[in-house]
C-alpha cells in the first residue's frame, strides 16, 4: 500500500516499538502534525519542480530485518582511504561497534538508541534536541515520531578532534523495500573543532527510502564541518533536512557532493544566532539518466557582522533534473551583512533540465548581498582550444566539466575526501585522470 496509507495503518504498532521516556508525547505529537500536513505534492510551493509520488506511492517495511551479510572487506571499499579517520556504521539501523572505530577520548559518543533512554542525557536533548528543526516541515514531524537510528556527539569546550569521523548508513538483506529514519545531532561547544563525513549505502535491490534530519550546534569559536557524499544506487532515495544554529564567532560548512540516486532532495537551514560568524554551503552535483537532485537552502542572518557564502555546481545529462532554490534572509539589525550566493550549471544534452531561483529577503540597508545563476553548455572556444592541442573531444570535455566544478571544492581540508570527489567527478564525466 503507498507509504501515506501505511503510516496511517501501521502507526500505533511502530510508536509502541519506539518507547524512548522523554519522546513518547512529542513523538505522538509530530505524527498528528504529519498526518495533518500529508506529503508534499507538487501544489506545495516548495516542491513544485519536485515530484516525490514515485516515492511515496511505494509500500515499504517499516522493520528492517536485523541480519546483514556486510563483511569488512565490503566496508573498507566503501572507506576513502582513511585509514588514520574514525569511522561509525550504521546497518539496517542498528549501530555495529565490531565494524566501527571509534578511539575519540573525552567526547559523548552514541547512538540514538542508546542515548534516549539514558536519563543522564535528559538535560542535553531538552537543551537541544528539536530546537532547530523546523516543526513545521512535513518531513521533520515523520522523522521525529518514527526514527530509531543516528548518532548523538558532544565535543568538549576547546577539544580539537584531529580525525575526520565518517558515518556510514547501511542496508543489506532486505526482503521488500525499506524505509528509514535517521537522526543525527552534533553539539560542538566553545572553542571545539570536528569534521563529520555522512554516506548513505544501499546493498539492497529493493528500494530504500531514507528521511534524515540532522541539527548541529556550533558554539562559540567553534568550528564544524559536516561533508555528505550523495553516491548511492538508483534504487534509493533520500529526503535530508539539515539545520545549523552558531553563535558568534563560529565557523559552520555543510558541503554536498551528489552524484548517485534516484531523487534526492536536500533541505539546509543556517541560523546566526550571533556576531563575527560565517557560514559555508558548497555543493556539487553531476548526475545523469533520470535521475533527480533538489537543494534547497536557506540562510537567516539575524545578527550584525556575518557572512555566508554559497556555491552550487550542477552537471545533467540525458534525461536528469536539477533544482536549486537558494534563500537568504537578512534581518533588520543584521548590519554589515556580507552575503554571497552562487549557482552555475551545465546542461549536457537537450534531455537534461534545472530549475534554479535565488531568493534574497533583506530588510537591512548597510549590506553586501550578491546572488548569481548560470545555465549553459560547454563553451565552445575553450573546447576548439583543447582540440587544437592533441586533446580528444571526450577529454576536452571532461577537463572543462572538471575545472567547472572543481572551485566548490576548495575549502575541503580533507585531502582523502577531496581525492574521492575528484575521482568520482571523473568516473561520472568517463574519463582517466591521476589524482
Amino acid at each position: 500500500m503507498p507509504l501515506l496509507e501505511s503510516i496511517q495503518t501501521k502507526h500505533k504498532q511502530f510508536l509502541q516499538t519506539l518507547q524512548h521516556r522523554f519522546l513518547d508525547e512529542p513523538r505522538a505529537t509530530a505524527l498528528e502534525k504529519f498526518l495533518e500536513l500529508g506529503f508534499p505534492t507538487k501544489k506545495d510551493e516548495e516542491y513544485k519542480y519536485t515530484n516525490l509520488r514515485e516515492i511515496t506511492e511505494k509500500d515499504y517495511s517499516m522493520f528492517p530485518e536485523k541480519e546483514h551479510t556486510i563483511t569488512a572487506e565490503q566496508l573498507s571499499e566503501l572507506h576513502l582511504g582513511e585509514e588514520n579517520f574514525d569511522w561509525i556504521v550504521f546497518i539496517n539501523g542498528e549501530l555495529h561497534k565490531e565494524l566501527s572505530k571509534v578511539s575519540i577520548e573525552n567526547v559523548e559518543f552514541m547512538s540514538f538508541k542508546h542515548a534516549l533512554n539514558d536519563a543522564k542525557y535528559k538535560d542535553a536533548f531538552d537543551h537541544y534536541f528539536g530546537k532547530v528543526a523546523d516543526p513545521s516541515l512535513a518531513f521533520t514531524n515523520l522523522n521525529l515520531a518514527y526514527f530509531r537510528n543516528g548518532f548523538f556527539m558532544k565535543v568538549p569546550k576547546n577539544m580539537v578532534i584531529e580525525k575526520p569521523i565518517h558515518v556510514f548508513y547501511l542496508s543489506d538483506n532486505q526482503p521488500t523495500n525499506t524505509f528509514y529514519n535517521t537522526r543525527n545531532l552534533l553539539i560542538v561547544d566553545q572553542g571545539a573543532k570536528i569534521e563529520v563525513i555522512e554516506s548513505h549505502h544501499n546493498f539492497d535491490t529493493h528500494s530504500v527510502f531514507t528521511n534524515s534530519v540532522t541539527e548541529i550546534f556550533t558554539a562559540s569559536n567553534a568550528k564544524a564541518d559536516w561533508h555528505k557524499v550523495q553516491n548511492d544506487s538508483a534504487s534509493s532515495y533520500l529526503v535530508d533536512h539539515t539545520f545549523a544554529k552558531q553563535e558568534s564567532d563560529s565557523l559552520t560548512t555543510v558541503n554536498t557532493f551528489s552524484f548517485g540516486g534516484k531523487i534526492i532532495r536536500n533541505n539546509l537551514d543556517f541560523i546566526q544566532n550571533g556576531s563575527n560568524i560565517n557560514s559555508f554551503m558548497n555543493g556539487i552535483t553531476i548526475i545523469g539518466d533520470t535521475q533527480l537532485v533538489d537543494h534547497h537552502t536557506a540562510v537567516h542572518h539575524n545578527q550584525p557582522h556575518c557572512e555566508s557564502y554559497q556555491n552550487y555546481k550542477g552537471i545533467y545529462s540525458d534525461h536528469s533534473h536539477g533544482v536549486f532554490n537558494g534563500k537568504v534572509y537578512v534581518n533588520k539589525i543584521a548590519q554589515k551583512t556580507n552575503a554571497y550566493q552562487q549557482n552555475n550549471n551545465i546542461l549536457l544534452s537537450e534531455g537534461a533540465s534545472i530549475d534554479t531561483k535565488p531568493q534574497l529577503e533583506i530588510f537591512a540597508d548597510d549590506v553586501k548581498c550578491s546572488h548569481g545563476c548560470t545555465v549553459g553548455q560547454l563553451d565552445k572556444d575553450a573546447l576548439f582550444y583543447l582540440r587544437q592541442r592533441g586533446i580528444s573531444e571526450k577529454e576536452a570535455k571532461a577537463l572543462l566539466l572538471f575545472a567547472f566544478a572543481n572551485d566548490a571544492m576548495e575549502n575541503i581540508d580533507i585531502e582523502p575526501l577531496k581525492t574521492k570527489i575528484s575521482k568520482l567527478l571523473a568516473q561520472k564525466l568517463e574519463v582517466q585522470i591521476e589524482f
